[in-house]
Parts: C-alpha cells; sequence; structure tokens
C-alpha cells in the first residue's frame, strides 16, 4: 500500500515543505529584525531560533532524499550516500523534538511556580544556560543516530515497497538499539512535553479560579498575552502528540513487518513543521499582526482574492447606550 502511495506522499510533502520552509523562515527574519532592534534575545526566542533553523534543514534534506528515491528507480547512487542522508535527517528530527520540548519546559517554567527548592534551582541553571543547551541538542541528536550506520542493515528493498539505501533494523542490536532511539527522540521529549501541558494546565485552572473568586464572578477573568503563550504551548504539545502516534506505527511497519514507511514519517514530520511554526508565529502577537498584515497586502494586489482577506483587528463589541430614565 505504501509503495503505491509513494509518489502521492512525495507530493503531499513538497507542499508542506513549502509552507514549513516559508513560516519557519518568516520567524527566523522577524527575529533577526528584533534582534537587530533591541541587541538581544531572550531565551525562548534563542529556542525557537534553534527550532526553526532545524526545522529548515530537515525539510530540505528529507525532501532531497525522498527526490532522489524517486528518481533514482535503478538505486545507482551509493547506498552509503542515502544512508548517511537518512541518520543526517534522523538527527534534526530528534533536534526538533527536544527543541520543542526545550521550548514547552521554558514555558511553563516562566508560567508555573513550584514550592520545590530543588527543582526550582536546577531550572534556573537549566535556563542560565539556554544558548548551550540549543546548541548540544544537535550534536546529542547526531551522535544517537551516527551508529545506525554501525548496528542497522543498508537494503536497497524491503517487502511491499521499493527504496534506495534504506536503513532497516534486521538484527537483536538493530532492534535494541531501535527501541533505545525511539525512547531519546520521541517517547523523552514526549514525556516532558505532557509534563509541561499537564503543569500549565493544572496551573491556569487554579488562576482561573482564584481570579473569580477574587472577582465574585462579576466578569470572566482575563489573562492577555499570558493566555495566548498557553494556548501557543498546549497547542505545540497536541500538533506532538498526533505525530508521536503516526511515528510509533512507522517504526512499528519497520521493525515487524520489515516494510519501509519512511515516507510517511517525514510527511508527518512535514504537517508537524508547519503547524508548529503556525502556532509559534501565533503566540507572538507582534508576529501575528505582521504576517496578517503581509498577507492582506498581498491580497490588496489581486481583487480577485479579496474574499482572502483577514481582519487584522477584532471587531469591539459595541455597548449599548444608557437610556436615564
Amino acid at each position: 500500500m505504501l509503495g503505491t502511495n509513494k509518489l502521492a506522499l512525495w507530493v503531499c510533502t513538497g507542499a508542506f515543505a513549502v509552507t514549513t520552509v516559508f513560516f519557519n523562515t518568516c520567524i527566523f527574519l522577524m527575529n533577526l529584525m528584533k534582534y537587530k532592534k533591541e541587541k538581544k534575545w531572550s531565551p525562548s526566542e534563542t529556542i525557537i531560533m534553534a527550532l526553526t533553523a532545524a526545522s529548515v534543514l530537515h525539510q530540505l534534506l528529507c525532501y532531497f532524499w525522498m527526490t532522489m528515491d524517486e528518481v533514482d528507480v535503478e538505486c545507482r547512487v551509493a547506498q552509503t550516500t542515502y544512508a548517511v542522508l537518512l541518520v543526517m535527517t534522523l538527527s534534526l528530527k530528534f533536534t526538533i523534538m527536544w527543541d520543542t520540548g526545550f521550548l514547552t519546559f521554558y514555558y511553563s517554567v516562566k508560567l508555573v511556580t513550584t514550592p520545590n527548592a530543588c527543582y526550582t534551582q536546577i531550572q534556573t541553571i537549566i535556563l542560565k544556560h539556554v544558548t548551550m543547551v540549543a546548541f548540544l541538542i544537535p550534536l546529542c541528536g547526531l551522535s544517537t543516530c551516527m551508529p545506525m550506520l554501525a548496528v542497522f542493515h543498508v537494503d536497497n528493498q524491503t517487502s511491499g515497497n521499493v527504496d534506495c539505501g534504506v536503513l532497516v533494523p534486521d538484527t537483536i542490536a538493530g532492534n535494541i538499539y531501535e527501541i533505545i532511539y525511539l525512547l531519546l527522540a520521541d517517547v523523552l521529549p514526549g514525556v516532558l512535553m505532557a509534563k509541561c501541558c499537564i503543569s500549565i494546565s493544572v496551573n491556569l485552572a487554579l488562576h482561573l479560579r482564584h481570579m473569580k473568586a477574587s472577582t465574585n464572578g462579576a466578569h470572566r477573568p482575563k489573562l492577555g498575552s499570558q493566555m495566548r503563550v498557553i494556548q501557543m504551548a498546549l497547542s505545540i504539545v497536541f500538533i506532538y502528540a498526533v505525530f508521536f502516534a503516526v511515528d510509533i506505527y512507522v517504526n512499528y511497519q519497520i521493525v515487524v513487518n520489515h516494510e519501509n514507511a519512511i515516507n510517511l514519517t517525514f510527511l508527518f514530520t512535514s504537517i508537524y513543521t508547519t503547524g508548529t511554526a503556525v502556532v509559534l508565529i501565533y503566540g507572538k502577537r507582534t508576529q501575528w499582526k505582521l504576517l496578517l498584515h503581509d498577507f492582506n497586502v498581498f491580497v490588496d494586489e489581486y481583487p480577485c482574492l479579496a474574499c482572502l482577506k483577514v481582519a487584522e483587528q477584532k471587531t469591539k463589541p459595541s455597548t449599548p447606550v444608557k437610556i436615564k430614565s
């Protein structure tokens, strides 16, 4: 089934590759413009810059691998070339997952206060060295994925699908490593994000309850930009949960059925990086307004697209005029 849909997966991934590169490049350039004005970056912006760079590089590499695999029908290119590209792509995927986990961790630290002094001290130490952690994550990803070249078998064909230079875990050592890789690349960052998501949700519920009690329920409590950040963090975790389910399925197909479903992983990673980039832009009010403004300027150039124009500001409901009796 996957073999007959290879072309469709390649086309769909190409479409999401364009959106991934576009939105992540927008974030990268907006943060650079802000840095030129303020001459500094916040810790969250440092993590976001690392995440956007990894997302763009991953997208270019994975689509290049898919294109070579689609064009090189007879697998004339050396298997090692495909294998090295695949390892680099998977190491960047590792980087994206941990950068996302690190970002949700940062927001949970900023939004949630904990009475545990030891845990708070560890958080402070980590946040003091955000730049170093941002550099260490891709190095850890590369060092984690490099053993694939030794313990995995490079093959040009798997059952039900034909691909070039596929890394197949067909030995006991390969299967053990596959489980370790899944734990390190998918499960652990997922656990970190889930923990941060629960902390943010519980803190939000308590905060809203306290605000409602302090106002005696007279009006809805407003959180402003804080609520926007909370929505962004929770949305990122939700997108990751969908991606995680697909990634587990793909690895199951590779290990158990020996069917190469790596193209499916690349497609959903592209969807994940696109969705995450849109959510990150939404989380920054200034960036979201700038993107909407640029989009509306583009639409104004073509009258036939006028129906796509988006309102840049929310219309405030008109207050009824009070009539004195």
